[in-house]
């Protein structure tokens, strides 16, 4: 969905208002303008003024068809295979103000798989830009939500710290040359 474009809600519509990170229900026939749709989530302003993201659930409120879930993933993968699918997961996770994913933002700090009796618990360790950013807990369940759909994952737990705090060294090379930073 291209951004700019204006859709009115087929239905009323669960919401995270941003970067407040609150849940919120926009009626149906409210006008939207969309500001970003990447990762299956989409961010969009409403005619009153608050910017929301809508999660990939509720994207058919939007006229937009859920991402697909479908698992195309190896059951036999070998733990660094596992650990490459888990990065690419990562990867489409974006920060709903910013038209980035969280791995280039450096805002993954570690991954660390466990596999016990042919089940993988994976462990996240993130950070936010700033520790006042309400949308930790958004972003986690963002993550929760798509890592847990790889193969034998049991658990998925992400702990957000601010210790070392995040900074624009963080940023993957190529996102502070594309930012001019």
């Amino acid at each position: 969905m291209e951004p700019g474009t204006v859709i009115e809600l087929t239905r009323d519509c669960e919401v995270t208002l941003i970067p407040e990170g609150t849940k919120a229900t926009i009626a149906k026939g409210t006008s939207v303008r969309v500001t970003q749709s990447l990762g299956g989530t989409h961010t969009v302003v409403t005619e009153q003024g608050p910017m929301v993201s809508i999660s990939s659930e509720n994207a058919d409120a939007l006229g937009v068809e859920a991402a697909g879930s479908e698992n195309q993933y190896d059951e036999n993968m070998d733990k660094d295979e596992f650990e490459k699918c888990v990065w690419e997961k990562l990867k489409t996770c974006y920060d709903p103000e910013i038209p980035h994913n969280i791995v280039d933002l450096g805002l993954i700090y570690g991954c660390n798989i466990i596999e016990k009796d042919g089940l993988r618990t994976v462990g996240i360790t993130m950070t936010l830009t700033a520790p006042g950013c309400g949308m930790g807990d958004w972003l986690a369940q963002d993550i929760r939500t798509k890592v847990s759909v790889l193969p034998k994952v049991e658990k998925v737990h992400v702990e957000v710290v601010f210790d070392p705090p995040w900074d624009k060294e963080k940023m993957s090379p190529a996102l502070r040359r594309q930012m001019n930073l």
